[in-house]
């Protein structure tokens, strides 16, 4: 099953969702040469310490996602597609401050909420650690906050996409939809960037596109369940996360761990933890009890003390590098060709 949890190696965002930008955390300086374009600018002081990569790494769908890009220079690109139209927003760290500067009609929307991107709305201070390893690993990564983007359907589509298939096709699947059916990213972004297509969109894919795109009739199929109802999975933003899972869920094919990986983005979910995975109860397993053979329910269990707090938990324990030794070969890529 795909996910950020999917012990890959290969993969460019360690563990939790870092993203391995140069630099993040320390002074950034200037614009890159590519930003000859002045766009709209916000600059916000958190009041602890932020890190970057840490923060929004969990918004990156794989290396090449179209949608995302983090520089040498520590600063982060994001296209996306927000209520007011199409934005590109690039978010740098300097001097204790963060500054946000954003082009295209999503503009304002975007740096409106660059202090909950940025984990403004999550309290890392609810946290207790009751595991020496969450303790030892909270220490050393002082900057990590829960980041919330106010966006739905920019985190439950490509959640869809990851269900049941390896990293690599949910990646690619994801690559290939955006950059064939999106619309190109406004502003001087430093690479070939897009927004993810309008929901209309996304329904007049054609079926050939999706298997070109490695995505069988299932998957298809829900992502264009959840398009015809865009304006009511919008609207979850506005509710708790748990009520947002549950409208969520009420679109056919979309179950709790894709509804638990969309508001871990979209509300900063603190407590969604993810349930579902094929690794993660492994992991969580290992790191507190030494089984690497622990279900969903063994999970849940060492998990309980962290009630609340258990998608932090689950981060932590993803960045501290505690993992068990691969045993067996990884999962197979699917063919769709073959259906």
């Amino acid at each position: 099953m795909a996910g950020r949890f999917a012990p890959r190696p290969t993969r460019t965002t360690v563990r939790g969702g870092d993203v391995g930008v140069p630099g993040a955390g320390a002074p950034v300086g200037g614009v890159p040469r590519q930003a000859a374009a002045a766009g709209r600018v916000r600059v916000w002081a958190p009041d602890g310490p932020l890190d970057l990569g840490l923060v929004l790494g969990p918004l990156r769908r794989g290396p090449g996602d179209p949608t995302f890009r983090a520089l040498p220079d520590g600063s982060v690109w994001r296209a996306c597609r927000t209520p007011l139209g199409p934005g590109t927003l690039r978010v740098g760290a300097y001097g204790g401050r963060v500054r946000g500067e954003a082009w295209g009609p999503g503009a304002q929307w975007l740096l409106e909420r660059l202090p909950e991107l940025c984990g403004a709305a999550d309290d890392p201070a609810a946290f207790t650690p009751r595991h020496r390893l969450l303790a030892v690993t909270r220490h050393r990564r002082p900057g990590l906050r829960l980041t919330r983007t106010g966006l739905v359907l920019e985190s439950l589509i490509p959640s869809i996409l990851e269900q049941k298939v390896t990293t690599v096709e949910a990646y690619a699947a994801w690559r290939t939809l955006v950059r064939r059916f999106g619309e190109v990213a406004p502003g001087p972004v430093p690479a070939p960037m897009y927004v993810m297509p309008a929901p209309r969109t996304w329904a007049l894919i054609p079926s050939w596109e999706w298997h070109r795109a490695g995505v069988e009739d299932k998957r298809a199929a829900t992502v264009l369940r959840a398009v015809r109802v865009a304006a009511r999975l919008e609207e979850a933003v506005a509710m708790s996360p748990g009520a947002a899972r549950e409208r969520l869920e009420l679109v056919a094919g979309i179950g709790p761990w894709t509804s638990a990986e969309a508001v871990q983005r979209s509300h900063g979910a603190a407590d969604a933890v993810t349930v579902g995975d094929l690794h993660l109860p492994g992991i969580v397993g290992f790191a507190l009890a030494g089984d690497r053979h622990a279900d969903d329910a063994e999970m849940l269990r060492l998990l309980e003390p962290y009630a609340g707090q258990r998608h932090r938990a689950a981060r932590l324990i993803l960045l501290s590098g505690r993992m068990p030794e691969r045993r067996g070969p990884r999962m197979t890529r699917g063919d769709i060709g073959r259906f």
